[in-house]
């Protein structure tokens, strides 16, 4: 009779654990969704580079609409940030590296860019039609980007607010 009441108050019955899943994702939608918008809003739309060290411009607003967020229920956390993008640059090896502007905005480094002679000037090659560069002088020119955080910065701001999401989520 004891081990049947005591049994009873154990936390691993169904409608626990259903509930504090309910509450993690719940939470973990939630903070995405905080940190996404305030990465989105630290991103200014204008033309002109953003100081190094401060979020980075965006001339077309592609990366603030390229910053999404999703639970992920295998590890039970939530991903945030940009996707990849479809801008091609080259690698140390001088082979085209797909993807990497979100990165080398958020970290700083260098990338390569194929340029081409074009009208008695370099200038950054068009990569969506190979008939156009053929025959023009080419090369990789390197270029270092300082670091322009955007994602940590809205991360570490929205990290104090996790504790009060979680207040009281579990129902």
């Amino acid at each position: 009779m004891f081990n049947a009441r005591v049994t009873r108050m154990f936390f691993d019955k169904p409608a626990v654990q259903n509930a504090v899943d309910r509450a993690m994702r719940r939470v973990h939608s939630q903070f995405g969704a905080y940190v996404r918008r305030t990465a989105r809003f630290s991103i200014r739309k204008r033309k002109a580079s953003s100081a190094p060290g401060s979020p980075p411009s965006s001339h077309t607003g592609d990366l603030k609409r390229r910053i999404f967020f999703a639970y992920e229920p295998q590890r039970q956390n939530v991903i945030i940030g940009p996707i990849r993008t479809n801008q091609v640059f080259f690698g140390p090896d001088r082979r085209p590296v797909r993807g990497t502007i979100p990165e080398v905005l958020e970290e700083g480094g260098a990338i390569r860019i194929l340029e081409v002679r074009k009208y008695g000037r370099w200038q950054r090659a068009d990569l969506r039609s190979k008939r156009r560069l053929s025959g023009l002088p080419a090369c990789l020119r390197k270029v270092s980007i300082a670091a322009r955080p955007y994602m940590g910065p809205a991360f570490a701001e929205n990290k104090p607010k996790l504790d009060e999401m979680w207040a009281n989520s579990v129902r």
